[in-house]
């Protein structure tokens, strides 16, 4: 795993999980320009979808081998943890 693609959170939660099979962190996936076939070809086989032609960001549910994977790709830029949004009352 290249830790230096990932943020902090992310790093931490992946020491948080136990099943390192369950896709159950989702993540934002910036990739280093627009995705070539081969790229994309591998975004589809870890489960990311919408993936269109003219982004390079990515939205995914990824187990944490499958993070790790894409961490490796020389293509991804980095990955990170989405937080989850709490409303603001005025």
């Amino acid at each position: 795993m290249n830790y230096q693609k990932l943020d902090a959170s992310l790093a931490m939660a992946l020491n948080d999980v136990s099943n390192q099979q369950e896709a159950n962190l989702v993540v934002f996936i910036h990739t280093k320009a627009i995705p070539n076939a081969e790229a994309i070809a591998v975004l589809q086989s870890m489960g990311v979808s919408n993936i269109s032609s003219d982004s390079d960001v990515f939205t995914a549910t990824l187990s944490p081998n499958a993070i790790s994977q894409l961490s490796e790709q020389p293509w991804v830029q980095y990955i990170k943890l989405s937080q989850k949004l709490r409303s603001v009352k005025k």
